[in-house]
């Protein structure tokens, strides 16, 4: 089958070229030398996260970013993973692929979100490509793909307008092709979530299932019946809406104008992701995610300088009106409910536009989920595939 076969509209069709991350130290001077500049905003006293992420944390971790954290571990850490590059549609996508040593291994795509990044996944590669040596069953294992977003680390800076969800999605396709998978999983949370939805519709013959970890309700009329579990998502969901989603309502609208503060100061950078860690984890900063992890995470965000293009992804999906689904997908779907995501998803309202064959609800967990709680996502994705391959 052409990998163009059914995706009208692509091009750019290069081959893949291996990848290695390999940042001039003079950019790391740069940044340390950046922090130790940073002009400090006031704060009030004793108002905690109330009017956002606290300037003594900020200036805490900022302090250690500078002079405790090593880029160079971990740089290493992510080149342990095989790296390669391709050009799909005209734009350059970055990857991680990692080939499981087991003759049962299910192809599957992960895909990141905002404020997130490949780096969020070190934690569950192993388990998932090699799940014998983490206690699992080789029949369990998958061929992990594991790309960055157009216009997020290696991937960036888009150079065109229109790289919204559903363009990424079919990027997606062209990539698994490309890599020779003609059947495979997907797996995403936040705009991960969005866009593997969005390529089992683009792909529904060769997506095997789809596993979620976020996935936001769509409400259209409210039933009179719901359930006080209900209720009480639909009341978060409304909650986040009203004063949780300032950086939603920037991002989808003036991207550029953010980009500038963002690229130029690394405080602000790290205040602006870390802020969505803080709020949106099971238990909150510090604590419940790796330190150094999380600064893996903001270091990519600045030394590829997307602040700017990976908000894009927002005001592009926005004005394509792609934040919900066009049509029904018919590929089996399951969701991994975690208690302190942005808004828990609600059944009976995923029905409508999924075909859910599986649903499981946690006890612990938040947005983060494989930074968080990677053994329970890691054993859900093993559940909900089983039976597919």
């Amino acid at each position: 089958m052409d990998e163009l076969d059914g995706l009208d509209g692509l091009d750019g069709l290069d081959g893949l070229a291996p990848f290695r991350i390999d940042v001039p130290q003079a950019d790391l001077d740069d940044l340390a030398y950046r922090l130790d500049q940073t002009r400090w905003p006031d704060q009030l006293p004793g108002v905690g996260w109330d009017y956002g992420i606290p300037l003594e944390y900020v200036r805490e971790l900022a302090s250690y970013w500078s002079t405790g954290y090593d880029w160079r571990v971990h740089e290493a850490l992510l080149n342990s993973f095989p790296q390669f590059t391709t050009v799909i549609d005209g734009q350059r996508v970055h990857f991680l692929h990692v080939r499981s040593a087991s003759p049962e291994a299910l192809p599957l795509i992960i895909t990141h979100g905002w404020p997130g990044s490949v780096a969020e996944f070190m934690n569950i590669i192993g388990p998932l490509t090699a799940p014998e040596a983490f206690g699992g069953s080789p029949g369990d294992a998958f061929h992990l793909v594991v790309p960055s977003i157009p216009g997020y680390g290696f991937s960036g800076p888009t150079r065109d307008r229109g790289w919204d969800v559903r363009r990424v999605a079919r990027a997606w396709a062209v990539l698994m092709s490309r890599l020779g998978y003609a059947r495979y999983g997907a797996q995403g949370g936040d705009w991960g979530s969005s866009i593997s939805r969005e390529l089992g519709r683009v792909a529904a013959d060769r997506v095997a299932g789809v596993h979620l970890n976020m996935l936001i309700p769509y409400v259209r009329d409210e039933p009179s019946d719901l359930t006080p579990v209900e209720r009480e998502r639909l009341s978060a969901l409304r909650s986040f809406q009203a004063s949780g989603s300032g950086y939603f309502a920037i991002q989808s609208t003036k991207p550029q104008t953010l980009a500038y503060g963002l690229t130029d100061s690394p405080a602000g950078q790290l205040a602006w992701i870390t802020e969505k860690f803080g709020a949106w984890t099971d238990g909150g900063l510090p604590g419940a995610v790796d330190r150094d992890q999380l600064l893996t995470n903001v270091t990519l965000y600045w030394l590829t300088r997307t602040a700017g293009s990976s908000a894009r992804l927002y005001y592009e999906t926005a004005r394509a009106r792609a934040w919900g689904p066009a049509v029904r997908s018919t590929v089996p779907t399951g969701v991994a409910v975690f208690p302190r995501e942005i808004a828990p998803p609600i059944r009976r309202f995923a029905e409508q536009s999924e075909n859910i064959v599986h649903w499981t609800e946690f006890d612990r967990g938040g947005h983060f989920a494989a930074m968080e709680v990677p053994d329970l996502l890691v054993g859900d994705v093993r559940e909900f595939f089983r039976p597919l391959r």
